[in-house]
């Protein structure tokens, strides 16, 4: 599981990386969104892949990272999740500001 993983989230950043040293904004855009899918598995995955744990304490149980997992990094990613949401509307208006006043949707405004 953790090779799929680790293989996933390579396979995102390196499309993410590619996609934004394109010229095209759209592209850069769509760059952008990977890479921040590859951050949110990567915190994710740091909270330890666990099955059939539970998420909080019970009682009975030592309070030890071994008996429960880390709902932080869940959090973080959520709280992401909503971050990149506000960011690629934001970028999405401004890339279409900037093709209607440059006419063209080149990231420096000017063709090749």
């Amino acid at each position: 599981m953790e090779i799929i993983l680790a293989l996933s989230i390579g396979a995102l950043t390196s499309s993410g990386v590619w996609l934004i040293l394109r010229s095209r904004t759209y592209q850069v855009l769509i760059g952008l969104s990977l890479l921040s899918y590859a951050v949110n598995l990567f915190i994710f995955a740091m909270g330890r892949l666990r099955t059939a744990a539970p998420p909080i304490l019970k009682d009975g149980l030592p309070e030890t990272l071994a008996n429960h997992t880390d709902p932080v990094p869940q959090a973080l990613v959520l709280t992401a999740i909503v971050i990149t949401f506000a960011m690629t509307a934001l970028f999405l208006v401004v890339l279409l500001a900037a093709r209607g006043l440059a006419r063209n949707d080149h990231v420096d405004g000017r063709e090749f």
